[in-house]
């Protein structure tokens, strides 16, 4: 019983003709075209042609109200007209006045830092805010009759006059906000001020 499988191959395969019937293939073609399902034809419905339609058309409208948008100049800002004419200030007409400017508007500019807005004593800052721009305005009127004019004794001190008044505006505006501040602390005594 034990045989040698390479000899069983070797037999079978002298003894088998290994060639098939002619027409063969043609027949096997046919058979496989009839059971493979039919290729549909690549040929468009009424729906994709619906939806292309659309969107070629507003593809259109969005191109037309993009490109018939009026174009907006740009706006150049000419740096020239937001610079003011150079006025002359109370340092161009000597040193010991530039000092004196100097002194006043530091000293300005350190009592308006020092302030601390809260809701109680806004109204109370705007108001004095608002008188100093308007002090403010005065000076640069006074800077410009200065430059046009020239130098003379009244719009000098008129000028320093201006800045002695901001700075005593600045200190009333520290002892209206240290008294509303006590009389806050006196209505509140369990409220911490931080």
């Amino acid at each position: 019983m034990a045989q040698d499988i390479r000899k069983l191959f070797e037999e079978a395969r002298n003894n088998t003709e290994d060639k098939m019937s002619s027409g063969h293939e043609a027949r096997f073609l046919k058979k496989l075209d009839s059971q493979l399902p039919i290729k549909k034809s690549k040929s468009f419905n009424w729906l994709q042609i619906a939806a292309s339609i659309v969107v070629i058309m507003g593809l259109g409208y969005g191109t037309f109200t993009y490109f018939n948008n009026p174009i907006e100049p740009v706006k150049v800002v000419d740096t020239n007209k937001n610079q003011e004419e150079p006025t002359k200030s109370l340092g161009d007409i000597s040193p010991d006045l530039k000092k004196v400017e100097d002194y006043y508007l530091a000293n300005i500019n350190l009592e308006l830092s020092k302030v601390k807005l809260t809701p109680d004593n806004k109204e109370l800052i705007d108001g004095y805010i608002s008188r100093l721009d308007e002090l403010n305005k005065e000076y640069k009127r006074l800077s410009i009759e200065l430059t046009e004019s020239g130098a003379n004794e009244l719009t000098v001190n008129a000028l320093i006059t201006n800045l002695k008044f901001r700075l005593n505006l600045m200190y009333r505006l520290k002892e209206q906000l240290k008294l509303l501040n006590e009389t806050n602390e006196s209505q509140n005594p369990n409220k911490i001020n931080a």
